[in-house]
């Protein structure tokens, strides 16, 4: 039984998801955060799986030089196996403790690349990956001057924020400014970590979208399968769904996906790679390093019976994981997400999911609950999760579902 080191967490589904696979696996855990209270505040109703711990301890894990000196006085005692997280604002961390304790992991220099979304677009480029033209800037004149540069419309990013903050397409320099306003007014990130004022700015491509999920091992990446895509909410760019496999051919964007991994330089490390099927061919959007979110891995691993989060604890303890697909019986599985129309206090969500054929996990946002503009991918007021033994069918299935569901808002039922 190894012992992993949980350096904080997302508190999403893989804030369940990744304690249950350490589990599952065989291995146990400490969980390290600096505000406890950041996940007790998610789960209000019940216990946090991440109190499975074995040990819950608290540090400043903002502070990387002291976290480390932290860690190595804990790894004298609690000797620990190998080190992980599930939030993106912390792989870096993860990945620098892991090194320091001498424990297997990916370079902490490949992680940083994969995260921040500017040293991704340099170093793709310079290896020749296929993606947007694309500019940096950091102040609104150099912004400005990049945009008439590459041309409107555009797509505008921060480089280390997750979940689609802040992503925007703009159609003119009114919005531009609109939008970098926004990013300036954000300074630190959902975990108070300063962030970076380069802005990226690319061009807008068109297409259908599609996440490579991939496992790269002693230098080989190996491709789980590929995942579909569907956005909503223009000018943003909010994940509506998934399915899983992708009901479109692919083979082009898997090509794109271990070429990326490979110029950044990413091994013995879960990922999670966005390509954009264009008319031109496959462009490289983001890698993630890191088992995918939306429930990603769930539909991964309800078709193919590959765990992904299970083969992330196991890569952190040095072990080989498993990677042959089994016969689930599953041909496709989709997850939907009910977006809010509005920001607003909810009165609830009329729609029955539970009595529906095929959906085999969902969950809704109750009366009280405050939605936000639908802006970003935090900003769901639920989801469902079907399968379909037959064929490709189950994001239709998803959809309807999730369209038939009605928001009320306590402010109409006044």
């Amino acid at each position: 039984m190894a012992h992993l080191l949980m350096v904080e967490s997302w508190v999403g589904a893989m804030s369940s998801l990744l304690p249950r696979a350490i589990h599952e696996s065989g291995h146990r855990f400490t969980f390290i955060t600096r505000d406890l209270h950041h996940y007790l505040r998610s789960a209000p109703a019940h216990p946090h799986p991440l109190l499975a711990a074995d040990n819950v301890l608290t540090a400043e894990t903002n502070d990387l030089p002291a976290l480390l000196d932290h860690v190595a006085a804990l790894h004298e005692v609690l000797r620990f196996d190998g080190v992980i997280s599930s939030c993106d604002y912390y792989l870096a961390t993860v990945a620098h403790v892991a090194a320091r304790l001498g424990l297997p992991g990916p370079d902490p220099r490949a992680v940083e690349r994969a995260y921040r979304k500017d040293l991704t677009r340099t170093a793709l480029a310079e290896a020749g990956v296929p993606g947007p033209r694309f500019a940096l800037a950091e102040d609104w004149s150099a912004t400005a001057r990049a945009a008439t540069a590459l041309g409107y419309p555009l797509v505008i990013k921060p480089v280390d924020l997750c979940a689609g903050m802040h992503v925007r397409k703009v159609a003119d320099e009114h919005q531009l400014r609109e939008a970098f306003a926004a990013i300036e007014a954000f300074p630190v990130n959902a975990r108070a970590q300063p962030r970076v004022r380069t802005v990226l700015l690319e061009e807008l491509l068109t297409g259908p979208e599609v996440s490579v999920e991939t496992v790269t091992v002693a230098g080989t990446t190996h491709v789980v399968g590929v995942t579909d895509k569907s956005l909503a909410g223009s000018p943003w760019f909010v994940e509506s769904g998934h399915m899983f496999p992708a009901d479109l051919d692919t083979a082009a964007a898997e090509e794109v996906a271990v070429r990326a991994i490979t110029a950044l330089g990413l091994d013995d490390a879960v990922a999670h790679t966005e390509v954009k099927l264009t008319p031109d061919g496959p462009r490289l959007i983001e890698v993630n390093p890191r088992p995918a979110g939306n429930r990603i891995t769930e539909l991964v691993r309800r078709v193919t019976g590959v765990d992904l989060p299970a083969v992330y604890a196991q890569l952190a303890v040095g072990e080989k994981p498993d990677l042959r697909p089994a016969d689930t019986g599953v041909r496709s599985a989709a997850v939907s997400f009910l977006l809010p129309p509005r920001a607003g206090l909810l009165a609830g969500v009329d729609g029955d999911l539970a009595g529906a054929p095929d959906v085999v996990d969902w969950a809704l946002k109750g009366e009280g609950h405050r939605a936000g503009d639908p802006t970003s991918n935090n900003s769901y007021l639920g989801h469902v999760v079907v399968t379909d033994t037959a064929g490709r069918g189950a994001r239709a299935k998803a959809e309807r579902l999730v369209g038939a569901l009605t928001v009320r808002y306590a402010e109409e039922q006044a």
